[in-house]
């Protein structure tokens, strides 16, 4: 039962619960919610900052730059309202960059001084973190897929993520702060490597096409695949996407993000 359900089923809030939850709610909102009777004001603080600053270390370890983007004051207000305004779904802290994303997502809203990229660039933040701790591997080397890519039935590695953003998310920083998107989209790609590093790119929108059909597609034969995407990208793309396909096939399986479909004694195909 959650904490304010009236229902007929729940139980009576006992004493020990009830300044459980005045506790909690003044170590989340210290400038609006009182603190438990018999508390010293300066007991509480000590509380208020260790969870404050613990919670705000460890976000800031996984988006550095946004943080550095905002600043001191824009982002200590940020993390204060997540802890004000947000329920974490999980006690693991390895989750908590994710619930950050959440919040951001269907919590926070437009909120009237975060920059307009500020849910753009903590996702692209979020996903090298992701990235690095996903469970899965990267394709197995194939030399057949690099030496002749078009003749192999091809998928989208499980940790190489076309992504597309209306702001350069790559280049932000404190010294690029853009106010509004440019005219076109930001074409990225990030990946884990089989050396388990957490790798990015700047791709075209024909490659981002090409990636996203794996994703959604795969496995699938190398030239249907590229038959796909040539008729759906511009005619002035399109003579050197199709000229230069192979090497950029066989670059992206070496960089892990492509894998080749082997063949097991005439069994059904594996990724």
């Amino acid at each position: 039962m959650l904490p304010g359900d009236h229902s007929v089923m729940s139980e009576p809030i006992r004493p020990f619960q009830r300044l459980q939850r005045m506790f909690a709610a003044s170590i989340r909102d210290p400038e609006n919610q009182p603190r438990p009777p018999g508390v010293s004001t300066q007991r509480m603080k000590v509380y208020q900052k260790l969870i404050y600053n613990n919670l705000e270390s460890f976000i800031a370890s996984g988006f550095p730059v946004l943080k550095a983007t905002l600043g001191d004051v824009a982002w200590q207000a940020l993390i204060g309202d997540f802890l004000r305004c947000h329920r974490c779904n999980t006690p693991y802290l390895a989750e908590i960059a994710e619930e950050f994303l959440m919040y951001l997502q269907d919590e926070r809203g437009e909120a009237g001084n975060d920059p307009p990229f500020l849910l753009e660039l903590a996702h692209y933040e979020w996903a090298e973190y992701a990235l690095l701790l996903a469970e899965a591997m990267p394709p197995a080397e194939a030399s057949a897929l690099i030496e002749n890519p078009l003749s192999q039935t091809i998928y989208l590695s499980e940790l190489a993520w076309p992504l597309v953003y209306r702001f350069p998310v790559h280049r932000i920083g404190p010294k690029f702060r853009p106010h509004s998107p440019p005219a076109e989209p930001s074409f990225l790609l990030v990946y884990r490597d089989r050396d388990q590093q957490v790798r990015f790119l700047e791709i075209s929108s024909a490659i981002y096409l090409l990636l996203d059909l794996l994703r959604h597609k795969g496995p699938i034969e190398a030239t249907a695949a590229v038959t796909g995407i040539t008729a759906a990208i511009a005619p002035i793309e399109r003579d050197a996407f199709t000229s230069g396909v192979r090497p950029l096939l066989a670059d992206l399986a070496q960089r892990s993000v492509v894998g080749a479909v082997q063949m097991e004694n005439n069994a059904e195909p594996r990724p």
